[in-house]
């Protein structure tokens, strides 16, 4: 299998050729071809009769990423708290309401017998 993946890897190349390099981390214009290579890889396991995917296919698809895709990252969202006007007035009105619900039920678990 040693021999036989560098090829699937080899046509992967010479097809990512024909994207312009700006274009590597947009997945729409060469999905067909990274198609192409994943199913070389996976004939090629059946092939030599190992499972697929096995470590040896995992690590040598991971080094052909780290070869197209290592300068693409994913923009993550940086969360940060609100400001603190918008914060206290968050936490503090349940907490408020929870304090006057449950003294009414207090209040008027108390008054029951007066109600009737």
């Amino acid at each position: 299998m040693l021999e036989r993946l560098p090829r699937c890897g080899k046509a992967f190349a010479d097809m990512m050729q024909k994207v312009d390099v700006w274009k590597w981390c947009n997945l729409s214009e060469f999905i067909v071809y990274y198609e192409h290579f994943t199913n070389c890889t996976e004939l090629e396991s059946i092939l030599v009769g190992c499972y697929w995917p096995n470590p040896l296919a995992q690590s040598f698809i991971t080094g052909i990423h780290r070869q197209f895709f290592s300068n693409c990252t994913v923009d993550r969202a940086h969360w940060e708290d609100p400001p603190d006007e918008v914060l206290i007035p968050l936490i503090a009105v349940p907490v408020v309401l929870t304090v006057v619900m449950a003294g009414l039920v207090v209040w008027c678990s108390k008054r029951t017998d007066q109600l009737l």
